[in-house]
């Protein structure tokens, strides 16, 4: 039976994956005589009930039911995937029954994790499952990769719907008119984007993509190790082997694999195959010239006379696939070769993947110092754009984890990488260990307690507890190894330093970490007791209950000798991983491939913040602070995959760092602040996605990013990569909010008067006193004030139809204000202060009808900008008000505290001295109407602050990237 269900394995599941049809129109190999019985629901439901762990009939509708659930389009079905629904939909097409349902359901839960989000314009349909099915040589070979790499059916499934997305997106390569989509795939740090791309990639080449183009990064590093995973788990022996004489030992003596720890064994073998794949670059040789002449790229097409995208030309070619740098030098070379090609070029289908597409691929140049209007690009997006422009039917999608830069491009600039035609947000992969593994995001859980020890002044460096963290972190992977888990034996164990971007402070702290190595007595008796007393107080009270871990730690005493040894391995425990070949670098190639082991320290900087993979990664000491979120972000080395050892995982992290001389900063706190940006960024996506009317709300173009931060001090990006960037919303929960920028026009200043009516009559007739005692600045703040209450939506309206002599600089606020009041934790209505003066000399004047309100004397200090407006004695009141600060000490105070209740202060505002009319009323041409204001503390999850941008769309100039659905207006 096994046999036979082998052979129609493929044939089966190509059949099945376009949907579920009746089982009786099914085939399937239920026993070895394959009677016609076999085909009998009754015994079908006999073998599934009595299925035991390896059972391949089990395995096989395992995979095709999680195929089913996952199908992100099912034209057999209306419901949506990752459903019941769904699933019930599958057993009525099959006709199953109650009994065969519910043993399916036991053996087969749906899988309901969320799937990917597509923001897209419309496209032509032209790869449909169907289509894919028909060639699908590749990508078969890939997913059978994975499947014996240990992927679950819902991981594969869940890839094959993720990077279907994106080529069904791209153009059609038999397309008669060239076009060149542009597309962005957003992952987490570490979360297997390349996975992604490399199933795109084959994807696309089975379909008819002839050269595909994957920009590797900006370091030798990086792109090395794309090049080995396209080379291993795509390309494949026989093309990597194609030209060489696999019988001529000296032949093989070239190929870049020869000294691979995992060539050939773990390197994809194909056999025949209808076309063939060329490298143009190596494993250790970057893109310089096309070493076998132009020829290389002038593909022979079988009707000369025809193009090459016409079928029965493209469908016989073979494909050439290069994995470049991300340098101007290489790049150039590779412009100047592809001018000398000729008309083919044109011809080309062709698949550009940028991998870290947010890091030198952006054009960084400053648009005001343009000249003449024309755009001036940085040297690398240049290269980019001339590669685009050379390659009429090239395809261009970026992969990044960090994606503000590339949304903060200009969506009418034709000639740079803006995602115009579609932007993929990808799901958090199952088994992925990232921010909610070390962030109690809800406030609840032990993430932090389990993985993250803080350093503080007071804890001094814990620089020897990491590093005993890591020796005992070693044993219990080798102790576990010994036991029969089944992700051991670990092949590298790392532990990552990161405090400097400079070499010179990376050679001093090896020379630290090593000093400290050699007197932390690891065969001594303190040095066992020190360790003894870490399982005890930390590991074992953190360890996963499923996986082996020594109650005793005389039962783990010999691995710590072990792994004591393997990372003292040459002498040394530290590799520095940087641009320098010190004498630390130069004991270890640091290639997980190549080498058999990797039991090190690594201490870097860049080179281990971007992309590469540090593999067996268990305990990070990291103490780097930067003003971008991205930067912060790519330097999460901590996230990411790790099987048999999650529970082991520690990052020892700076929470009291110097940022600058007078201002220490919480790195954790940073790193919690821009994961949340990229978790409201994803959310914004989600609220755009769903399809309406099967057609899509809006294209990438429309959507406003709304990329946030969270913290003040931690910019999205590079001031350099948001030129393009509008603020668009300043949410400051608790925190005073003065606006500056009033008209100077008369008529202009009426009409605010006018509109601030409604809350001028909202006002009491009778002044108060209001107090507020701060113990932490000393004072007890009492004035007199006419108060009043405005429910929020009146207060929008007043504040939507105000005039402003700078508009830019009070929407964010607005913005926020309009977010808060839509959300279920929002705001239900204002307490209006009006302060009046009691001295003597005070101005007293109505507006408007209104009752007599102090005027007070401001002076513009900026152009059209005042300087201070409010008083600090009047902020106290307002702060407790809006839940910012302790009990005022006042009852009158207290009794106005609402917990979704905000303060608004009042400014009748003169200029000079007053022209009063004999009523005592004042001209509103020649006064101000200012005010400060404090949101709620509860108006915003966990009271934090938010600021929002959006892209500036320079084709759009004179309206919103995109209506708000519920404005109303």
């Amino acid at each position: 039976m096994t046999d036979n269900l082998f052979n129609l394995h493929g044939d089966v599941l190509a059949a099945m994956r376009r949907g579920p049809k009746h089982f009786t129109k099914l085939v399937f190999v239920l026993s070895e005589a394959d009677e016609p019985a076999d085909t009998e629901l009754s015994h079908f439901r006999d073998r599934i009930a009595a299925a035991g762990p390896g059972d391949e009939l089990s395995a096989l509708w395992h995979r095709t039911l999680t195929t089913w659930d996952l199908a992100e389009q099912a034209d057999w079905s209306t419901a949506p995937p990752r459903t019941d629904a769904r699933r019930t939909d599958t057993y009525n097409r099959l006709g199953f029954g109650a009994d065969l349902r519910k043993a399916l359901d036991e053996a087969v839960p749906v899988f309901k994790e969320p799937g990917p989000t597509v923001i897209s314009k419309e496209f032509a349909s032209w790869y449909s499952r169907d289509s894919a099915a028909a060639r699908s040589f590749y990508w078969n070979s890939y997913e059978q990769l994975l499947r014996r790499k240990g992927w679950s059916d819902a991981a594969v499934a869940g890839l094959d719907e993720a990077s279907h997305a994106v080529v069904e997106r791209l153009s059609d390569p038999t397309r008669t008119e060239a076009y060149g989509a542009r597309g962005l795939v957003v992952g987490y740090v570490q979360s297997g984007k390349t996975a992604n791309f490399t199933g795109v990639a084959a994807k696309a080449m089975d379909a008819g993509y002839r050269l595909v183009i994957v920009l590797g990064g900006t370091l030798n590093l990086l792109r090395g190790q794309t090049q080995r995973r396209l080379d291993m788990e795509l390309i494949g022996q026989e093309n990597i082997l194609r030209g060489a004489d696999p019988s001529d030992p000296d032949a093989l003596v070239g190929i870049d694999y020869q000294d691979d720890e995992d060539w050939p064994a773990k390197f994809v073998t194909h056999g025949h195959r209808p076309f063939n794949i060329e490298r143009l670059t190596t494993r250790d040789d970057d893109y310089r010239s096309l070493r076998q002449g132009i020829g290389a790229l002038e593909i022979e097409k079988r009707e000369k006379h025809l193009p090459l995208y016409v079928p029965d030309n493209l469908h016989r070619a073979a494909a050439r696939v290069m994995v470049v740098k991300k340098n101007k030098s290489v790049l150039t070379n590779l412009v100047k070769d592809l001018k000398k090609i000729g008309p083919i070029l044109r011809e080309i289908p062709t698949l550009i993947i940028d991998d870290e597409s947010d890091q030198a691929s952006v054009n960084t140049s400053d648009p005001k110092k343009w000249e003449s209007g024309r755009t001036q690009r940085t040297a690398i997006n240049g290269l980019i754009s001339q590669l685009l422009g050379l390659l009429p039917r090239a395809q261009y999608v970026g992969y990044t984890a960090t994606p503000f830069a590339n949304v903060f491009i200009d969506p009418s600039d034709g000639e740079d990488i803006f995602p115009r035609d579609f932007l993929i947000s990808l799901p958090r992969p199952v088994g992925y260990m990232g921010v909610q593994d070390f962030h109690d995001l809800d406030g609840e859980g032990t993430a932090e307690e389990t993985h993250v020890r803080g350093i503080y002044d007071d804890t001094g460096d814990r620089l020897q507890e990491a590093m005993d963290a890591f020796i005992l972190t070693g044993a219990l992977k080798l102790y576990r190894a010994d036991r029969g888990v089944p992700e051991g034996p670990f092949r590298h164990h790392t532990m990552l330093v990161h405090e400097s971007v400079k070499m010179d402070d990376h050679a001093d702290l090896a020379l630290r970490i090593n000093t400290l190595w050699h007197q932390a007595g690891y065969t001594s008796h303190e040095g066992h007791a020190r360790l003894e007393k870490l399982l005890a107080d930390d590991f074992a009270h953190h360890a996963d209950a499923d996986l082996p871990t020594p109650s005793a730690y005389a039962d783990l005493r010999p691995y710590v000798s072990r792994a004591r040894q393997l990372i003292n391995s040459g002498g040394n425990p530290v590799v520095v991983v940087n641009g320098d070949t010190d004498r630390y670098f130069s004991q270890i190639d640091l290639d997980f491939d190549r080498t058999p082991n990797v039991w090190k320290i690594l201490v870097g900087g860049t080179k281990l913040s971007r992309g590469f993979t540090v593999k067996g990664l268990t305990v990070t000491y990291y103490r780097r602070t930067t003003r971008q979120a991205d930067t912060l972000m790519q330097m999460g080395r901590w996230f990411g995959f790790r099987p048999g050892y999650r529970d082991l995982v520690r990052l020892y992290i700076g929470r009291e760092e110097p940022l600058t001389k007078t201002q220490t900063v919480d790195l954790y706190e940073a790193f919690e602040a821009i994961c949340r940006d990229e978790e409201t960024f994803r959310s914004q996506l989600s609220r755009y996605a769903a399809l309406v009317d099967g057609k899509p709300q809006v294209t990438p173009a429309q959507v406003p990013p709304l990329v946030s931060q969270h913290l003040p001090w931690i910019k999205p990006s590079g001031r350099n990569k948001m030129f393009n960037a509008e603020l668009v919303e300043i949410r400051s929960p608790g925190q005073w909010v003065e606006p500056t920028a009033y008209p100077t026009d008369g008529a202009d200043l009426r009409h605010n008067a006018e509109v601030w009516r409604p809350v001028l009559d909202s006002l009491g007739s009778i002044p108060v006193t209001l107090t507020c005692s701060s113990i932490e600045h000393g004072r007890n703040d009492s004035y007199e004030a006419l108060i009043g209450t405005i429910d929020h939506a009146a207060l929008l309206k007043v504040l939507r139809d105000l005039r402003w002599s700078a508009p830019s600089l009070f929407s964010p606020h607005l913005e926020s204000l309009i977010t808060a009041g839509e959300s279920g934790s929002g705001i239900d209505d204002w307490l209006v202060i009006t302060p009046q003066q009691t001295s003597a000399r005070r101005t007293e004047a109505t507006i408007l009808g209104s009752r007599p309100l102090s005027l007070a004397h401001r002076v513009r200090r900026r152009g059209d900008l005042f300087g201070a407006i409010s008083e600090p004695k009047h902020r106290g009141v307002a702060l407790r008000v809006a839940g910012a600060s302790e009990d005022s000490g006042d009852p009158l105070v207290e009794s106005l505290v609402r917990e979704r209740r905000g303060a608004l202060v009042l400014y009748p505002v003169v200029e000079s001295e007053p022209r009063l009319a004999a009523d005592g009323s004042i001209d509103p041409r020649h006064m101000v109407m200012a005010f400060s204001l404090v949101a709620p503390k509860s108006s915003a999850a966990n009271g934090t602050s938010l600021v929002r941008f959006r892209t500036i769309d320079s084709g759009r100039k004179d309206f919103a990237i995109i209506d708000r659905p519920d404005d109303g207006a």
